[in-house]
């Protein structure tokens, strides 16, 4: 039987790169819906990019924001939580 993890806290955050505020727009603009890896690319303007780009940033979004402030939707891609929103849009201000 398979547990999930542990919830991690935030991690004080130091700049964010212009890549990762990019990415976080895009999940705060989704609000609550689930976003693929291909249209987070195209609509952060990470398209040229590696496929797995997104996959990185979002290891340091999950960083700065909690770990459970970003799920996975199996084979669908990604979705901000609800209560993570105003964290999120804190670390945009």
């Amino acid at each position: 039987m398979a547990t999930a993890a542990p919830s991690c806290p935030p991690v004080p955050t130091d700049e964010m790169t212009e890549q990762e505020r990019a990415v976080l727009d895009v999940l705060i603009r989704f609000g609550g819906r689930v976003i693929n890896r291909h249209e987070l690319a195209r609509q952060s303007g990470l398209a040229d990019r590696s496929e797995r780009r997104c996959d990185a940033i979002l290891v340091g979004l999950r960083r700065r924001l909690g770990t459970d402030a970003i799920r996975t939707v199996r084979s669908r891609g990604w979705i901000l939580e609800a209560a993570a929103l105003d964290r999120a849009r804190a670390l945009l201000s």
